[in-house]
C-alpha cells in the first residue's frame, strides 16, 4: 500500500507506515467504525489488531465501507498468531493477505512460563508463520514481546528473520539492549504502550517539556519514539485524541529535553513481562 505518510523500511524491502493505530479495548462495533474512521481520515494507514481482541471482524467491515472514502488503495493490517489463527484473521478480517503478522508471545498458553517445552512451541510456530509467508498470505512476519534472550535463540535458528518486534516503549522503559538487538540484525523495532498505559501524560518531566514546546504530553511521548526511528501504535477510541496523536510529525524535541525525557528510564513495565519465559 503506498502513501505519503512517513514511514519506515522494512527488512523485506516494504515501507511501514511509523505511525498506525492500535485497537485494543476497542470492543463494540460502533467504536471500532468511529476509531477507524477519524484515523483514516487523520492520515493513519496502518492497523494493529489481534485475535484475542475480539474486534477483527469488526475492523475489516470498518475498512472495507470506510476505505473508498479516505483512500484508494487497500488496507494495512497487523495481527497476530500461528496456523489456525492467521487463517481465522484472514477470515475475519475477509483479507486476501495481512501485510504484517506477529506471534504475540515467547510463551505458550496452558503452560507455565517456566516450561521447557516453549522454546519447541517458539520455533514451530515460527515455522508456520514461514510456511504463510512462503504462500503470500502473510508478507511480513514478526513477533512481539521478545527478550533479548528470545530474539538471539529465533534470529539464530530462522530461515526467515523477523521483519519487526513489537514490544512496550516508553521513557520509562528504553529497551537499551532489546534496541541494540534488532540494529544488529536489521529487525524494525515497534513501541506499544507509548503513553504508558496513560501514567506518563500526567509525569512532571513529560509535562514541563510539553509546556515548554506547546504540545500535549501524548505527543511529546509519541516524538520521542519516532524520533529514535521508532514506530509507535497509540490507541484511542476519541476522534479528537486519534487526531491529535497523528500530530507527532511537524515539530522535534531538542536534545535537552530528549535527554531529561530518557532519563526517566528505571526498566519499569506497565504491561506484560516475559522476562521469565524459557
Amino acid at each position: 500500500m503506498s502513501s505519503t505518510a512517513p514511514s519506515i523500511l522494512l527488512n523485506t524491502g516494504v515501507q511501514m507506515p511509523l505511525l498506525g493505530l492500535g485497537t485494543y479495548k476497542l470492543l463494540s462495533p460502533e467504536d471500532v467504525y468511529l476509531a477507524v474512521d477519524a484515523a483514516l481520515a487523520a492520515g493513519y494507514r496502518a492497523f494493529d489488531s489481534a485475535a484475542v481482541y475480539r474486534n477483527e471482524a469488526d475492523l475489516g467491515r470498518a475498512l472495507k465501507e470506510l476505505l473508498p472514502k479516505h483512500v484508494s488503495w487497500a488496507p494495512r493490517i497487523r495481527v497476530r498468531r500461528a496456523m489456525e489463527g492467521a487463517l481465522h484473521s484472514l477470515s475475519q478480517l475477509d483479507l486476501g493477505y495481512i501485510d504484517l503478522y506477529l506471534i504475540h508471545w515467547p510463551g505458550t498458553q496452558g503452560l507455565v512460563v517456566t516450561d521447557q517445552r516453549n522454546p519447541g512451541n517458539r520455533a514451530q510456530s515460527w515455522a508456520t508463520l514461514e510456511e504463510l509467508h512462503a504462500q503470500g498470505k502473510l508478507k511480513a512476519i514478526g513477533v512481539s514481546n521478545y527478550t533479548p534472550a528470545h530474539m538471539r535463540e529465533l534470529l539464530q535458528s530462522c530461515k526467515t528473520p523477523p521483519a519487526l518486534l513489537q514490544v512496550e516503549f516508553h521513557p520509562r522503559l528504553c529497551q537499551t539492549e532489546l534496541r541494540s538487538v534488532c540494529d544488529e540484525y536489521g529487525v524494525c523495532f515497534q513501541a506499544y504502550s507509548s503513553l504508558g498505559k496513560g501514567d506518563l501524560v500526567t509525569n512532571p518531566v513529560v509535562m514541563k517539556v510539553a509546556k515548554n514546546c506547546e504540545r500535549t504530553p501524548a505527543q511529546v511521548l509519541l516524538r520521542w519514539a519516532l524520533q529514535q526511528g521508532v514506530p509507535v501504535i497509540p490507541k484511542s477510541s476519541n476522534p479528537d485524541r486519534i487526531k491529535d496523536n497523528a500530530k507527532i510529525f511537524d515539530f522535534t524535541l531538542s536534545d535537552t529535553d530528549m535527554d531529561r525525557l530518557s532519563a526517566l528510564d528505571c526498566g519499569h513495565k506497565y504491561c506484560w513481562d516475559s522476562s521469565e519465559v524459557v
